[in-house]
């Protein structure tokens, strides 16, 4: 049927005028009548849109004339990615880029991520003269095969106190380090990230891509360095920040296998503030280690995970340490239940709020629930994933002590002969764990076992753990489940895949937001 443009303006007329009930039984005209988003203040618009990711926001300026200045606006543009495959916008070209730089950035810009092919000295140029308050800056170089010519960079961004460098396995960056070095000696965070995971098995040449020794030299300031999966990191370059850095308070290398701990001594004799020390997948040599004065360092944060330290070597270190308050040791063979007594008998455990057990096969049940029975009511975070050993019935028993728990991972994907009961172990979780944030269950699918009414085991756990940001399942029926229970309450983004997420005590470390990187 063909309906006129009168006939259409009519009935959206008719559909604008809503009506209220004014109490004597006729429809009254309801104040709101009529009223559209574009009658909202610019304030309040701009206040949506700060909900936006800049791609949205970009869009959204193409729908009117006020749209499009509420989205120039430079408050919405203080944090900035330019690289695409990290949900970053998509530069076309250097030119658009500084036009953005000048008309939308400005001196609300406080943070920015550069690709490689938009770090040029005309960019890094615009940045320092037009954007006098940027203090965090992250440079990706990764996927570099020559550098631009650097040759005329005169200026560089001053107040930096966060600089991100993501390495290229094979360009040399020293030429355009020499001409930043005058520009950085007020950084506080210093991330140089390497490409571990694009490294081969068997590598011909390591070249070093970046001169530590020289930079160390212009960073006298840095509280915390992050070298993450660096193949050319080694004892060396800790020595040499180490020497420079009096300030250093949280020392990363994560991934750098070549570091075996031969410059611990050294580093802690000299970093009298160092209290948080990262050294997952590294090849310490547990000899360094017992060197170390333990007990007279300020060490509260410690990850020793996927190491070789001998069981002698963890003893005299966790018996040493006078105030732990964090510890990651997963992936160790040497921690057994003489490790985990001895800690408690002759150790310091009483200030300890996040353990990571992940993947230690010579640990027992027995083990873990005395040493949980005693000290898990301090506890904020604990993992103990990847043991099969370790089954539900174990967590159903210390749950009642961990009512202070707020990051929690627990279960395997290996295939176990006994079944996990869900739906009882989620009633022991909303009960007992009022404060938890996150919570991480690994087991397989196929080993959980719930019934008809596991609907109300998820209501109770929803309604109860209100302060829930991240339900990480594998995917599976019961996954399912709870994110259909979880959406329906409004709370979208809660449930999640072990495939796209993982919960990690991380969160816990006092520097952790410094520490993110991407």
């Amino acid at each position: 049927m063909d309906i006129s443009s009168d006939v259409w303006g009519q009935l959206a007329l008719e559909a604008s005028q809503v009506y209220i009930d004014d109490g004597t039984g006729g429809p009254a005209k309801s104040p709101y009548a009529g009223t559209t988003i574009e009658k909202l203040p610019d304030k309040v618009l701009l206040n949506i849109f700060s909900y936006l990711s800049h791609k949205e926001i970009c869009s959204m300026s193409r729908v009117c004339r006020k749209w499009r200045t509420i989205a120039y606006n430079t408050s919405l543009w203080y944090s900035v990615s330019l690289r695409p495959e990290i949900s970053g916008l998509h530069v076309t070209s250097l030119d658009f880029l500084l036009s953005l730089i000048s008309v939308r950035f400005g001196s609300s810009l406080r943070y920015i991520e550069l690709p490689i092919e938009l770090i040029t000295h005309t960019v890094l140029h615009e940045l320092a003269n037009r954007c006098p308050n940027l203090t965090h800056m992250l440079l990706d170089f990764s996927t570099a095969m020559q550098l631009h010519d650097f040759s005329e960079l005169q200026a560089f961004p001053t107040k930096l106190k966060y600089l991100c460098v993501c390495l290229s396995e094979v360009i040399f960056m020293e030429g355009f380090m020499r001409k930043i070095y005058n520009f950085i000696n007020g950084l506080e965070i210093l991330h140089l990230i390497g490409t571990y995971e694009k490294v081969e098995e068997e590598e011909e040449e390591i070249y070093e891509v970046i001169n530590v020794h020289k930079l160390k030299s212009a960073t006298p300031n840095l509280r915390v360095i992050n070298l993450y999966g660096i193949n050319f990191i080694d004892d060396s370059h800790i020595d040499a920040f180490s020497s420079n850095c009096i300030q250093l308070e949280c020392l990363a290398v994560n991934y750098c296998s070549k570091v075996t701990g031969s410059t611990m001594k050294t580093l802690f004799q000299r970093s009298k503030r160092l209290r948080c020390l990262l050294m997952n997948q590294t090849n310490l040599i547990s000899e360094y280690l017992m060197q170390v004065e333990w007990e007279k360092s300020s060490i509260q944060e410690l990850d020793i995970s996927g190491t070789d330290l001998s069981t002698e070597c963890l003893i005299d270190m966790l018996v040493r340490i006078p105030n732990l308050k964090f510890l990651s040791a997963g992936q160790l063979n040497g921690f057994n239940d003489t490790v985990l007594s001895s800690f408690m008998e002759q150790g310091n455990v009483r200030n300890l709020i996040a353990l990571n057990l992940d993947y230690s096969d010579n640990l027992s049940d027995e083990g873990l629930y005395k040493f949980l029975s005693r000290y898990g009511h301090q506890l904020q975070g604990l993992s103990l994933a990847g043991m099969p050993h370790i089954t539900d019935q174990l967590w159903n028993t210390v749950l009642p002590v961990l009512n202070n728990i707020i990051i929690m991972v627990m279960g395997t994907q290996e295939r176990l002969s006994g079944n996990v009961l869900v739906d009882q172990l989620m009633d022991g979780i909303a009960t007992n764990c009022p404060r938890l944030e996150r919570l991480e269950l690994k087991w397989d699918p196929d080993n959980l076992r719930f019934s008809d009414k596991s609907q109300k085991a998820i209501d109770i756990f929803r309604v109860k753990c209100l302060k829930l940001k991240c339900l990480v399942l594998s995917d599976g029926r019961y996954y399912e489940i709870v994110k259909a229970n979880f959406e329906r309450a409004d709370r979208l983004t809660v449930v999640r895949t072990t495939t796209c997420c993982s919960v990690s005590n991380y969160y816990l470390l006092q520097n952790y937001k410094d520490l993110i990187f991407n």
